[in-house]
């Protein structure tokens, strides 16, 4: 798996991101399996100590991580996996795998947003469209009726934000150049964050042993395996190699795998509130992602004068 991600290839970016776009959207499925008998806080924990040191014994022969590092991945990962993918995992307790998927997918806006106004980077009018259409979808999910429930506004207002602002710090964070590396410190920190806030919340009394059957156990690892091991390096790889609106493109493809599972699956239903809503989150992100920065596009226009002047 490490030289899969070696190189920055076009062969490793297009593998990364299918990772990420399939896998991702499966494990909302394989968390909603594992809610229904193992508490999710502590499953959670659970899963990304397993993952982490895994990673770490493959990543760190010979480096000795600083302090300063150990500091920077625990930031990133409190932020993408203690409240951002552990926050998914205790939504779904309450609301379905598909909904999830859907009300995640507004991650890029968040990224757009909190881009515009904590580093200053002007939305073109495309990526402000963008915007007002995405959040528009989101009002109709979480409208008076629809699923104003507190997992539904668990996901809007605190996992989806941590999620974007995590990526956006770990993008110039001070973590481990080998962003494998960076990924297992990551894990474990949430790990033991997760772990700590799990026994504290009284999970621990939640855990029977039905709660270890095989359709549960089988869920789980492929949490670790596929969904922690895999795809979380793939997209930790991806976030220190390419655009980070590249990478948001991920949102397009987990929510429709997602929704298929859930219905295919768990006899989800879907409803055509949730399929208008889903589709105006969708293409919100499209026309977030694709849009370019003003700044970007006056800098090619000087640049073809100055190349037809001369």
């Amino acid at each position: 798996m490490t030289a899969a991600f070696a190189r920055r290839s076009p062969a490793a970016v297009a593998f990364a991101l299918a990772t990420v776009y399939i896998v991702w959207g499966s494990t909302y499925l394989a968390m909603r399996i594992t809610d229904r008998t193992m508490p999710p806080l502590l499953m959670s924990s659970a899963r990304f100590l397993v993952a982490g040191s895994l990673l770490f014994a493959l990543t760190a022969r010979g480096r000795r991580p600083t302090l300063r590092q150990w500091v920077a991945s625990a930031i990133a990962g409190a932020a993408l996996l203690g409240i951002g993918n552990a926050g998914v995992a205790w939504a779904e307790t309450r609301i379905e795998s598909g909904l999830a998927a859907l009300i995640v997918a507004v991650i890029p806006l968040y990224v757009a947003l909190f881009d515009r106004v904590f580093f200053g980077r002007r939305l073109s009018p495309l990526a402000t469209c963008g915007l007002l259409v995405g959040f528009a979808g989101v009002a109709l999910l979480v409208r008076p009726g629809g699923t104003s429930h507190v997992g539904a506004a668990l996901l809007l207002l605190a996992t989806t934000s941590a999620w974007a602002a995590g990526s956006l710090y770990a993008r110039g964070a001070p973590v481990p150049e080998n962003p494998l590396l960076a990924a297992s410190m990551q894990m474990l920190s949430a790990g033991v964050l997760l772990g700590i806030v799990g026994l504290a919340s009284g999970e621990a009394g939640a855990v029977h042993r039905d709660a270890f059957g095989a359709e549960a156990v089988l869920a789980f690892f492929f949490l670790v395996v596929f969904g922690s091991l895999l795809a979380f390096s793939a997209y930790a790889w991806l976030l220190k190699n390419v655009r980070i609106s590249l990478v948001a493109t991920y949102a397009f493809v987990n929510p429709v795998v997602a929704v298929a599972l859930g219905a295919a699956f768990l006899g989800e239903a879907v409803t055509w509130t949730t399929a208008l809503a889903g589709t105006a989150i969708v293409v919100a992100v499209v026309l977030i992602v694709s849009a370019k920065p003003p700044v970007l596009r006056r800098r090619k226009v000087r640049a073809r004068a100055a190349t037809l002047a001369s």
